[in-house]
């Protein structure tokens, strides 16, 4: 078949033509609707517009998930964040997929055919009549005259590509660094926004009962845990057992024996109240809490992967993976009270190796 013979043949012809060539022989090639605008076929176009609408739906709701819920950790629900997203982004897929099932078996031509298959590339004749096999398919389905049905598949396609592209650039539309400096992965617990005194509290197994820690309550050579308290949280039994969930906040309070010296860092020569020192819990290898305080050789250990650390020589590593000496915190003896606070946050960022970049 040549150009010669494809010119002035209508779709129709061309659609035979094809059908012959390709030896395909139809049992039963029919219209879905014969008789257009029934109330059938609307209550069809109703029930696949419904569909699309449900996974535009979902669609916006994961998009508007990603964009608005807050992404301060922790904060209420945050747990619901992820599995969510996973809901209305899988919703709103499974949803256009089924509205294209609806559609192709309520509007697509009822076709049953044979066909003889051959291994021959294609030629100029098979393209042309697979496009008019295409075109009329499209037409016979109806899809030029629903406009309203092809405007939904244009909007519940398109959601998820949208979807898409916001997760791509999604980072870029917050950015950490423009929020207040006591939303930063910069600042503990420890840090104070307002001005409060923040006091180290004891953890005593109840997450609603403040215990503070004065001077007296440390044996010499002991050590404790102690944890960021503000007098404005205590009547809020929410924020008073939060606090024990923030990873970057518990740091480990310690009184040295008589006779003992500490070498300070630079600029940390006053954070200490005698022989009281406090130092970040977190290991700066790999983030593992360093429980263990060996108190002949003033050493700290971290269970996981065994750093030592010289409380001597301002928490140094002096054995194991981690590079990085533990953050110091600078603390004073409350003159009204008898309590420690925290006179500022850690000197240097707490945590893993995230921190190459500067405190050292």
């Amino acid at each position: 078949m040549t150009r010669d013979n494809l010119d002035g043949r209508t779709r129709d012809d061309l659609l035979r033509a094809g059908l012959e060539e390709d030896g395909v022989r139809l049992v039963r090639y029919a219209d879905r609707w014969p008789l257009p605008g029934t109330r059938a076929e609307r209550r069809a176009v109703r029930g696949v517009f419904g569909w699309l609408g449900l996974s535009a739906a979902f669609g916006l709701s994961c998009i508007v998930l990603y964009l608005v819920w807050p992404f301060r950790y922790p904060a209420p629900g945050y747990e619901l964040y992820t599995p969510l997203l996973g809901l209305t982004g899988g919703g709103c897929v499974l949803l256009l997929a089924v509205a294209i099932i609806r559609y192709a078996k309520n509007f697509l031509p009822e076709e049953q055919a044979v066909q003889d298959r051959h291994d021959e590339p294609s030629g100029e004749f098979d393209r042309a009549t697979t496009s008019a096999l295409v075109t009329d398919t499209v037409r016979r389905g109806g899809m030029p005259r629903r406009r309203m049905v092809l405007g939904m598949a244009g909007v519940g396609v398109g959601i998820p590509v949208l979807g898409a592209l916001v997760a791509a650039v999604g980072g870029l539309i917050k950015s950490p660094w423009r929020q207040p400096p006591a939303d930063t992965v910069w600042h503990t617990g420890w840090y104070s926004a307002d001005g409060q005194k923040v006091f180290l509290r004891q953890d005593v197994g109840d997450p609603h009962k403040v215990v503070l820690v004065r001077p007296e309550d440390l044996e010499a050579g002991s050590m404790l845990t102690v944890f960021p308290f503000r007098e404005s949280d205590r009547e809020s039994p929410d924020r008073l057992s939060a606090i024990f969930q923030r990873g970057d906040s518990p740091a480990m309070l310690i009184r040295l024996r008589p006779g003992e010296q500490v070498t300070p860092r630079p600029g940390q020569e006053h954070d200490n109240v005698g022989q009281y020192y406090a130092f970040s819990k977190l290991c700066t290898h790999l983030g593992c809490p360093v429980a263990l305080y060996e108190q002949q050789t003033n050493r700290l250990l971290c269970p996981c992967h065994q750093s030592q650390f010289d409380v001597l020589r301002s928490a140094t590593p002096i054995f194991g993976p981690a590079a990085r000496p533990l953050p110091q915190l600078p603390i004073a003896v409350d003159t009204e009270t008898g309590f420690f606070f925290a006179t500022g946050d850690f000197r240097q960022p707490v945590g893993p190796e995230f921190w190459e970049m500067g405190g050292q």
